[in-house]
């Protein structure tokens, strides 16, 4: 197990993660900085808990967007042409949502 430290909206974060997985820990902070940073630009900083949450719901809603083009591409019906989303890819949406909430809970609690 490693420990990486990333910087989001000015504040550094240590985190623990697999061995070998420090250099992609850093490129997905970073890009999470990056959609932060957007939001503070346009709202200035309106708290860490709305600026995480903002941020969630955008790369949420790019991975569905991703998912749905993916889906489309091998045929699959998605929710936005009016059929049922693929079980697989809804359940991975949720946990990923559910990893989204986890990571703010602790952002605000630190």
């Amino acid at each position: 197990m490693s420990q990486v430290v990333v910087t989001v909206n000015g504040r550094a974060f240590a985190l623990n993660c697999a061995d070998g997985e420090e250099a992609r820990i850093r490129r997905l902070a970073q890009y999470v900085d990056g959609k932060i940073g957007e939001f503070v630009k346009v709202h200035g900083q309106i708290g860490e808990a709305r600026l995480v949450l903002l941020a969630a719901l955008v790369i949420a809603d790019e991975l569905n967007d991703t998912n749905d083009a993916l889906l489309r591409q091998r045929g699959v019906a998605t929710a936005d042409t009016g059929g049922a989303i693929d079980g697989a890819v809804a359940q991975g949406i949720r946990g990923i949502a559910q990893r989204i909430e986890t990571i703010a809970a602790r952002l605000e609690a630190s």
